[in-house]
């Protein structure tokens, strides 16, 4: 009897043993799904908090735009300076803040505008063929052609252009669009735009930070890059966009009539085929919500009309 009893508290220890351990993995791996479901909430709660800083960034560029004296647009003014924008941001929140950058889309070459009058195809030809995109002047006038081709309204192929007989025979085909750019990265789909040329390599800048969809096809001089100043006429060579550079940024200088780059030396007999403007209607916004080590990026494109301000794209990262 004392064996059997014996036998039977050691059978009992090892049990107890076993769902105490038992007990115990189940409560740690209970405590690790706990800790899992709570980051994974307070992500959440975070993300949404950064999104809306987020937002709230847009609408706060957006308050400066509306502000703004529409009828002349600069690099000098509030709306062009990232670092103020920037700077009001900390004070309006309890925790993260926001980045804010407002890009001038008027200060582009408007690549939708290619078929409507001549001055815009021989703009986007001078620009092409700007020493520093190192293209041969066969290929600008073919990318143009293609270019052309994919926003027509017809299958008629424009010389060394490409309509849907080209884009069907590629290795993954593809139909030609036939109609307008509705953002500027389908310029990738087009015959002989290479990724290296839309977004620059290390030596070559990339065409894409020159080039718009939106706008009337006038570039804004006041803001505009020194390569797309240069493709405003044939007769600006780089030493004269320096000068104009040099001009515009003096705050003594008046810069509201669309002309004044005439009063620049060397300049006064230049002609932009009215190509050039002094003010900005299309603008993109970047705002960059901040929180320890989350952000979240919004990007927008307003239209600034008649007074108002009207949304026309937006993209969350």
């Amino acid at each position: 009897m004392n064996a059997l009893f014996e036998d039977n508290q050691g059978f009992a220890l090892v049990l107890t043993i076993l769902i105490v351990s038992l007990i115990v993995a189940l409560t740690l791996q209970f405590n690790s799904a706990m800790r899992s479901d709570l980051n994974e909430a307070a992500n959440l709660r975070d993300g949404i908090k950064v999104a809306s800083i987020a937002k709230s960034g847009i609408e706060y560029a957006c308050a400066v735009l509306s502000e703004d004296d529409p009828t002349v647009d600069s690099r000098l003014e509030d709306w062009a300076d990232s670092e103020l924008l920037s700077s009001n941001a900390t004070a309006m929140f309890e925790e993260g803040s926001f980045q804010i950058r407002i890009h001038d889309n008027s200060k582009k070459i408007q690549v939708n505008r290619v078929l409507e009058d001549e001055k815009y195809e021989v703009l986007l030809r001078r620009f092409l063929s700007l020493e520093e995109f190192g293209l041969y002047s066969e290929e600008v006038s073919n990318i143009i052609d293609a270019i052309k081709d994919w926003i027509d309204h017809d299958d008629e192929i424009t010389r060394f252009g490409a309509e849907n007989s080209y884009y069907q025979g590629l290795e993954k085909p593809y139909a030609c669009k036939n109609a307008s750019l509705e953002s500027l990265e389908e310029l990738l789909l087009v015959k002989g735009i290479t990724w290296e040329l839309f977004y620059g390599t290390k030596e070559k800048p990339g065409i894409s930070d020159y080039l718009t969809i939106y706008g009337d096809g006038k570039v804004n001089i006041n803001t505009a890059e020194a390569l797309v100043l240069r493709s405003l006429s044939d007769q600006i060579d780089q030493e004269m966009v320096e000068e104009m550079v040099a001009y515009r940024e003096n705050e003594e200088n008046d810069i509201k009539d669309p002309k004044w780059y005439k009063n620049v030396p060397g300049m006064s007999d230049i002609l932009m085929n009215d190509l050039e403007t002094t003010s900005s209607t299309f603008f993109e916004i970047e705002s960059v919500g901040v929180k320890e080590s989350m952000s979240r990026r919004i990007t927008c494109t307003v239209e600034r009309k008649e007074g108002s301000l009207r949304i026309v794209s937006w993209r969350i990262e």
